[in-house]
């Protein structure tokens, strides 16, 4: 999309929002190993006729007197088993983990535990993945809450791709170890993303179109200071055919707000051979840019093409397509793509500011920041009326003097953020991104004024709200006051996937995973790339997870809450 931090940041850690984890164990795998363990060991078994025989006091007595009990026994296969673990004798310290196993008493289920980690470590570094899970399976049997067994039994999943349940295992160690085990961590987060990206690839394959809000798609269209179908559709002089046009009747839609007629009218002018007025490149960049915001993005993609292959299409036309299809592709994680657009937009007109506008804004994606602020430069000395690029102006150079700790500039770049309010105090978008800054650099009073004046300007806007929630919990951690308002922003727009994606991860702090998964989902559903359903999958996984292994494992925060 156009607009930097459009979505909004949070004043949340990474981790205490996305890894929300949780798991299922997979107890059972184990059984089968075993039987083919016992069965391969059984030739080395000691004699166990009198072993066996022995009771719970007989065997604390001969412990007592230093005899060679089973448990003793047991205690000195394992020990010299790991001594031919560390010198990297894997076969030779399994066969003695093996009779380990083997010869201690079934009571003994901590013991029991640590024998089968053990193995399973040896396996580990045979990388003989179904035993490691087999192995760590057992130890858990016989201790629920062996971080060791859980860490292992993770690894060995993800070795195998089996990211379910390797976010189990490492939720519950995150979770036994109070997010402290920098490595766990580092796994968890790997998995998410694997994780997410499964899921928002499986889920875009059947998602069905949808447009996102109304303020959204204004907003879209009027991060464009030079979009020649935009102008013509507000544009109430200029006549548009007769009544049987298609692009006048998507003309009235996008005046009337009725968003999903727009795409029929389209088609309807694109078809047409008979009508006078024929709009067929305004109404095919017109569907593109529908397309594009429905997630429609093939669809989008192609009619883009038409209209920038097309020769006599007008050259303002054909460069705010490329603009468009260059900003889709980037979301469709094809930079190189993206780039060449605006290149040869830049050929065609190399004095149209929204294409380094735009390009800046993809610029700062990729933290190519000083690439983004010359770009920014360029859309304001072309269009220094346009407000959106001089604010994001603003934004690039606050991003650089934080980047480079240049003093200089941050005072500059601030001052020259409130002189854009001033400058530009009609337009929200200038307000939202300063107030942003200022809450970020703890400026809390000042962020809440910005904001407020923001909604002042712009009622209609519920991310406004959502931010102004945001600041109520960095500010004050006032809770109530936050879900009031993100609430109220969810009133407002029911569409307002930012909203949905915040109040979920605000339920995880509080513990209600239920509600926080009901949430994300609302969230998912409203999402139009897969990148936006990889970060809120990853989301929604992590709290689905954390309820797996709270309620396996009795640990962690009251889950089951059903109230606000």
């Amino acid at each position: 999309m156009s607009s930097v931090n459009s979505g909004g940041s949070t004043p949340f850690p990474k981790w205490q929002i996305a890894l929300a984890l949780g798991a299922t164990g997979a107890i059972g795998l184990g059984y089968w190993y075993l039987r083919q363990q016992s069965k391969s060991v059984s030739a080395q078994k000691p004699n166990l006729k009198d072993v066996k025989s022995l009771s719970i006091e007989d065997k604390v007595a001969n412990d007592e007197k230093g005899e060679e009990t089973p448990f003793r026994l047991s205690q000195k296969f394992k020990n010299e088993g790991n001594v031919l673990f560390k010198k990297g004798k894997y076969d030779e310290a399994i066969s003695l983990y093996n009779k380990a196993i083997e010869i201690c008493p079934k009571d003994q289920r901590l013991d029991l535990a640590t024998y089968y980690q053990n193995r399973a470590a040896a396996y580990e570094q045979l990388k003989k993945w179904s035993s490691v899970i087999a192995d760590c399976t057992v130890a858990l049997e016989h201790n629920g809450k062996y971080e060791k067994a859980l860490f292992r039994r993770a690894k060995a999943y993800e070795a195998i791709k089996d990211w379910e349940n390797c976010l189990d295992d490492i939720t519950a160690v995150c979770l036994l170890q109070s997010f402290q085990n920098q490595n766990a961590l580092i796994l968890a987060d790997r998995v998410l993303k694997e994780l997410g990206k499964q899921h928002a690839a499986e889920a875009m394959k059947n998602k069905k179109p949808i447009l996102p809000s109304k303020q959204f798609i204004k907003t879209y269209f009027m991060s464009f200071s030079e979009d020649p179908v935009y102008k013509l559709l507000l544009n109430t002089e200029q006549p548009i055919g007769d009544s049987s046009s298609g692009f006048l009747k998507a003309k009235i839609a996008f005046a009337t707000e009725n968003f999903e007629d727009i795409i029929p009218a389209c088609t309807e002018e694109i078809n047409s051979s008979e009508s006078e007025s024929h709009y067929i490149f305004e109404a095919l960049s017109l569907r593109a840019s529908f397309y594009l915001l429905s997630g429609s993005h093939q669809l989008a993609l192609d009619d883009f093409k038409t209209v920038i292959d097309a020769a006599d299409a007008d050259v303002k036309l054909r460069v705010n397509t490329l603009i468009k299809r260059a900003s889709l592709r980037m979301q469709l994680e094809q930079p190189t793509e993206c780039l060449q657009d605006f290149a040869t937009a830049v050929e065609l007109a190399p004095n149209n500011s929204d294409i380094y506008h735009h390009r800046g804004q993809i610029n700062l994606l990729m933290d190519n920041t000083e690439e983004a602020r010359s770009d920014f430069d360029k859309a304001v000395e072309l269009n220094p009326k346009f407000a959106i690029a001089v604010v994001q102006k603003c934004y690039a150079d606050y991003r650089y003097a934080m980047l480079t700790q240049n003093g200089d500039m941050l005072i500059n770049s601030l001052a020259s953020f409130l002189n854009a309010t001033k400058q530009f105090s009609a337009y929200s978008e200038v307000f939202v991104l300063y107030g942003q800054v200022l809450t970020e650099r703890q400026e809390y009073a000042e962020a809440e004024k910005t904001f407020i004046k923001a909604l002042e300007i712009e009622p209609n806007n519920a991310t406004i709200l959502v931010h102004r929630g945001l600041l109520a919990l960095q500010w004050t951690s006032d809770m109530k006051k936050a879900i009031d308002l993100i609430s109220s922003a969810i009133q407002l727009d029911e569409k307002c996937e930012f909203a949905y994606e915040t109040l979920g991860t605000i339920e995880v702090q509080r513990g209600n995973l239920v509600i926080a998964i009901e949430l994300f989902n609302k969230a998912i559903g409203l999402a139009r790339t897969e990148n936006e359903m990889t970060h809120l999958f990853s989301l929604r996984d992590a709290a689905i997870s954390q309820l797996k292994v709270t309620t396996k494992l009795g640990i962690g925060p009251q889950l089951l809450k059903s109230d606000v």
